[in-house]
């Protein structure tokens, strides 16, 4: 399958790298990093250009991860009356909310490339959290920047050697996410109570 989709990016070139970060900061199962190495690597063949790689695969993320918070931001009331409903829910919540807004930005930052998997949840709950929209949006543009230079260059630099890229970055990133994950649970189940 990596092959077939590596194959699709000389082909569709910006377009797809651009729809792919964009479905992907929508939680959508689209493998965005690797098209985003393809990309890198067709770019160091001279089959693309360098830049215009570099921001399709910025500005789709960015749109996607704007989408998923203003979906947050508007369906807030909505998690809100479920959540009434149920107290204890209502405290995870809130404990969401607070954690949100007080490491808001760098969570934003982390979540768009060393935990890239989680992305689409904390553009979600930030929205939902109502944290500001321009306090998100300059973390967001400079976490997006940082995954987008990480994996296109990284694309760009090892051209002959993108599958085993791939499977580490992919590897890795899964491995930092579940570990993240963790702590987070454990923190929520057995952390202090407000």
């Amino acid at each position: 399958m990596s092959e077939a989709l590596i194959g699709l990016v000389p082909q569709y070139g910006v377009a797809l790298v651009f729809l792919a970060t964009f479905l992907s900061c929508l939680a959508l199962p689209v493998p965005s990093s690797l098209i985003m190495l393809a990309g890198g690597a067709f770019a160091a063949g001279g089959d693309l250009s360098l830049a215009a790689v570099s921001l399709a695969a910025w500005a789709g993320a960015l749109l996607g991860d704007q989408t998923g918070f203003a979906a947050g931001r508007r369906g807030a009331h909505l998690v809100d009356a479920l959540i009434a409903r149920h107290p204890r829910r209502a405290v995870l919540l809130a404990r969401a909310r607070a954690f949100s807004e007080r490491w808001g930005g760098p969570g934003v930052y982390f979540s768009r490339w060393l935990v890239s998997p989680l992305g689409p949840y904390v553009n979600f709950l930030a929205g939902s959290a109502r944290m500001n929209w321009a306090r998100f949006s300059a973390w967001d543009a400079a976490g997006e920047a940082t995954w987008v230079a990480l994996y296109v260059g990284l694309g760009y630099s090892f051209a002959g050697q993108l599958e085993t890229a791939a499977d580490v970055l992919g590897n890795l990133s899964g491995a930092i996410a579940a570990g993240i994950v963790t702590l987070l649970l454990w923190r929520i189940l057995f952390g202090p109570r407000p």
